[in-house]
């Protein structure tokens, strides 16, 4: 019968090992040293070794030619651990053994001795998947097993330990092998097999794992299962559905050209070829992480998981994007990969989400727009934000002057204009004008607001001019004026206007006379709300 490679060129020795370092060095000086302990934990990602190195621990200790050094592979308690076949290592699968009567039958079996070896090794996999109920009944057992037992538990989710579980053993966790260990024991296996490879295509079988070097021997018999004894990177690319580097060099050549229309069409191109949108995104993710670490550390970084081809890509392409507009492509796709889980139209989320790659490419930093703005003057005006309801009228200010007939009905007027503000999104700048008094004389229109409002208004007069010509069609004078009372209608008696620091602390008024805040101001508009300085103490 057929044995698959996975299982063929398991490692039997620690020296076979492929990774896990600190693992190998730890158990090794522990038999050398006879410092064995009662119970281990072995956590890691699926794949890297953890029952693995449980069965060679097991023969280690129950070896009967070198018994406490390593396995000697040939007496008759290592061939029987190695076919799970040893009456003293049993090996437990936590799925389907949970509950608290399989627990119950294991505390029974601790009790007697081994039959025939040294020690009677209980390796558990999957632990963390043993009930709450069913780990309370094996602490005891754990704490203060009989000197002849050894627990051994295997698990993926180590969080899932109960915290009284873990502080009985030593906890070792297995890491992510890495990408050119795991390249290697593939163009070695492959050796042994009499298989010819290109080099790209041990590195896609490597990506496939993602770590796990079970994975990637599962995907070699795979492909060697379909292509034979010769595989070519194009095939292995095509048998795993991974993107090919040309579709992403397309995409970051439609960023670097800021062109929509090249999006649109990858996007008819990636579905007339039943590519899953949610995969390539995955794929675009992984790109964009590759350029990145590429710009910062260079493409022959070890931290980068790619072929010898998409290295060359990536030395090519890293230099011509910044780190911040990488950092923000990265974040697009991996919002894009999350939304793509539930999107009732992936094509159209997909087509949204790469149009959204394009446009970021054009904006500009905060920096670079501030340095390329004017410095606004002491009486510059901000604009309230907000989308425009119509057109400007061309040259309309706060000090446009004109004659004009006064209003006939001024708090419609009010009503109208608020209204307007609310619909721009405005709501501030709404309710200081909803809050003030509204009169109106040749062409001239004055609010009178409460003491706290005045500086919200002053600093929107500007836009304030505008919709108020918009509104009533003609052109208008915008004053604040200061009311001594919010709901008193008494005629006021109408004084300059305050500046714009007006009745505000010393720290707001230096804060407005600064200049890069008034070219805030200026660019993007809004009202300062409140300035507080940091070397005074909160209120």
């Amino acid at each position: 019968m057929y044995q698959v490679i996975a299982r063929k060129y398991r490692p039997q020795t620690f020296q076979q090992l492929v990774g896990q370092h600190h693992v190998k060095q730890t158990l090794e000086n522990a038999l050398t040293q006879g410092r064995v302990g009662h119970g281990y934990i072995f956590a890691g990602q699926r794949g890297t070794g953890k029952t693995t190195v449980a069965r060679i621990l097991a023969k280690s200790l129950n070896c009967h030619r070198s018994p406490g050094v390593g396995p000697c592979l040939e007496c008759s308690s290592c061939r029987e651990i190695a076919a799970s076949a040893c009456l003293d290592v049993l090996e437990i699968d936590a799925a389907s053994n949970r509950g608290i009567d399989d627990v119950r039958e294991l505390r029974e079996n601790v009790r007697y001795r081994p039959s025939r070896d040294r020690h009677k090794i209980f390796i558990i996999d999957e632990a963390h998947q043993i009930t709450e109920a069913a780990f309370n009944a094996l602490l005891k057992t754990l704490e203060e097993p009989p000197e002849w037992v050894i627990f051994i538990l295997c698990t993926t989710e180590a969080h899932k330990i109960p915290a009284t579980i873990a502080s009985r053993c030593q906890i070792f966790t297995f890491h992510m092998v890495d990408f050119e260990q795991v390249i290697g024991r593939l163009q070695w296996i492959c050796e042994q097999e009499k298989v010819t490879t290109e080099p790209d295509s041990l590195s896609l079988l490597a990506l496939a794992g993602d770590g796990s070097i079970r994975d990637s021997l599962s995907t070699l018999d795979q492909a060697i299962a379909c292509f034979g004894n010769n595989l070519q990177a194009a095939e292995v690319r095509q048998l795993l559905g991974v993107v090919s580097g040309q579709v992403l060099e397309e995409v970051t050549g439609a960023i670097l050209d800021q062109s929509s229309p090249r999006m649109l069409d990858l996007v008819q191109q990636l579905t007339a070829q039943g590519q899953h949108p949610q995969q390539f995104c995955r794929e675009l993710a992984r790109y964009f992480r590759n350029l990145l670490v590429a710009r910062l550390a260079g493409a022959d970084s070890r931290l980068i998981t790619a072929t010898g081809e998409e290295r060359r890509r990536l030395s090519a392409f890293a230099p011509r994007f910044s780190e911040e507009d990488l950092t923000r492509y990265l974040q697009l796709v991996l919002n894009l990969y999350r939304d793509l889980h539930s999107a009732p139209h992936p094509r159209f989320h997909l087509e949204i989400g790469l149009v959204k790659l394009v446009h970021a490419g054009r904006l500009m930093s905060l920096e670079e727009a501030l340095a390329g703005a004017p410095a606004a003057g002491p009486a510059a005006a901000p604009v309230s934000p907000g989308p425009r309801l119509a057109p400007p009228v061309p040259d309309a200010t706060a000090e446009s002057t004109g004659p004009g007939p006064p209003l006939a009905q001024p708090e419609d007027f009010q009503h109208r204009l608020v209204a307007a503000l609310r619909l721009q999104g405005d709501d501030f700048t709404a309710d200081a004008v909803e809050h003030s008094r509204v009169e109106s004389s040749n062409g001239e229109v004055v609010f009178h607001p409460p003491p706290d409002l005045v500086f919200s208004l002053e600093s929107a007069t500007r836009s304030l001019a505008q919709l108020s010509e918009r509104l009533l069609e003609q052109r208008v004078r915008i004053r604040v004026a200061l009311a001594t009372k919010i709901d008193s209608r008494e005629n006021v008696a109408a004084g300059p206007a305050p500046g714009p620091a007006a009745g505000l602390p010393t720290a707001a008024t230096r804060a407005m006379a600064h200049p890069q805040v008034q070219r805030v101001l200026a660019m993007f508009g809004g009202q300062l709300r409140d300035v507080r300085d940091l070397k005074e103490p909160e209120p």
